[in-house]
């Protein structure tokens, strides 16, 4: 992995309405590695990814992608649609009422593609969704729902995958399926994933470098391992739950 940082969040503040969110918040993630932010609910995690997707604009700071500044001091320089990054959203926000097949396909429709047909079933085949194109949302399990999900994104060729608690609402059994899927997506798909948690199991299992959060400040970053034998208070007080 190259040392120069592919995404770098500097001095960022955010606020909604008199409630401060992120406090002078200093980040940098590397070009292909798997991230993961972690902390309890209201410590910014989500508010990261937002922002890094252009949803939200920070207060103060800058963000800045492959060395262009995406966002300067409450101005968008770069608008979402042209940030190359995919979002996987808690809810998955699927369509209902279109098949899984036009659910992937509708973002090469709308930047009127070619190939759209064969480069979905690619997709679909990758994933052993094939035998569901032609089936809705409703029709499938949590676990199928994901993939979708994953694939409506990926078929759009980011660079950049931003993933918030995905796995919330699966079982356990399915969490572990899942989590294997999302650790090989990196290599697959020459992908950077920066993926938010509340589950420290889930980081160990699938993290390159770990970011820990606690009330809109870093408490410290580093490996599984690092992070397994911190002897930071806060992080070793959130890793016994």
């Amino acid at each position: 992995m190259t040392n120069t940082p592919l995404i770098e969040l500097k001095n960022i503040t955010h606020s909604y309405g008199n409630k401060s969110v992120l406090h002078d918040l200093t980040l940098e993630f590397k070009a292909k590695q798997l991230s993961c932010l972690l902390g309890s609910s209201g410590c910014g995690k989500t508010t990261i990814l937002r922002l890094i997707a252009g949803l939200e604009t920070p207060t103060n700071g800058q963000i800045i992608i492959e060395n262009k500044i995406l966002t300067k001091n409450k101005q968008i320089l770069i608008p979402p649609h042209q940030r190359n990054i995919g979002f996987i959203f808690q809810d998955l926000a699927l369509w209902p009422h279109f098949t899984i097949y036009k659910n992937i396909a509708f973002g090469l429709n709308e930047r009127k593609e070619k190939g759209v047909r064969d480069t979905v079933f690619k997709m679909l085949e990758f994933f052993d969704l094939q035998e569901h194109a032609d089936k809705y949302p409703h029709q499938l399990s949590g676990g199928q729902k994901q993939l979708v999900a994953i694939s409506r994104s990926l078929v759009l060729k980011p660079k950049i995958l931003l993933m918030d608690e995905p796995l919330a609402n699966l079982d356990v059994k399915l969490k572990r399926k899942m989590l294997e899927h999302i650790k090989n997506l990196k290599q697959n798909f020459e992908l950077s994933i920066i993926y938010v948690t509340h589950d420290h199991k889930e980081a160990f299992v699938i993290a390159d470098k770990i970011v820990v959060l606690n009330n809109g400040k870093i408490e410290e970053t580093g490996t599984v391992e690092q992070i397994k034998k911190s002897e930071n208070k806060f992080t070793k007080y959130f890793l016994e739950y």
